[in-house]
């Protein structure tokens, strides 16, 4: 869950894999600090903040290139696509729109639980998820797949 949410957060595996292992080196250093009836609260709001408060700034620059193979299956292109349409459509969001997605719709957290973990109110989460919807509303690349798969 951790991994898919930098993934989508980053656009690339190895920039998520380094976010993920950020977040979960800095929960290890203040683990006498989390609450142990909801740890996974705590490691997802570090995954969140370093990727808002932009510690990620070195992985920017960076390009990392994964080894390829000659030909991808039929079903492997097609998720690649799916993959490459998602992340075009949340990498036009602003930072905190996009762990507002991720959070609530990759994540399947309650309103209540994403303000919990960005450590903002219910409205803010609100008013976050609405702006980028709309803005998701206008990529057309998406709308055509949602059409495809049947959830217009």
């Amino acid at each position: 869950m951790l991994l898919r949410s930098a993934w989508l957060l980053t656009g690339n595996w190895t920039s998520a894999e380094d976010l993920v292992q950020t977040a979960l080196l800095q929960s290890w250093l203040h683990w006498d600090a989390i609450r142990s009836d909801a740890p996974e609260f705590y490691v997802r709001r570090v995954l969140m903040n370093t990727f808002l408060n932009g510690q990620r700034r070195r992985w920017t620059r960076e390009s990392p290139v994964a080894v390829l193979p000659d030909r991808a299956a039929v079903d492997e292109l097609a998720a690649t696509e799916l993959r490459h349409v998602i992340w075009s459509a949340l990498s036009g969001l602003p930072a905190r729109q996009r762990a507002v997605v991720v959070l609530r719709y990759f994540n399947d957290l309650s309103e209540t639980q994403t303000a919990r973990v960005l450590d903002c109110s219910v409205g803010t989460v609100k008013s976050q998820t609405s702006r980028a919807l709309d803005k998701l509303r206008l990529v057309p690349e998406l709308q055509s797949l949602l059409e495809e798969v049947g959830h217009e």
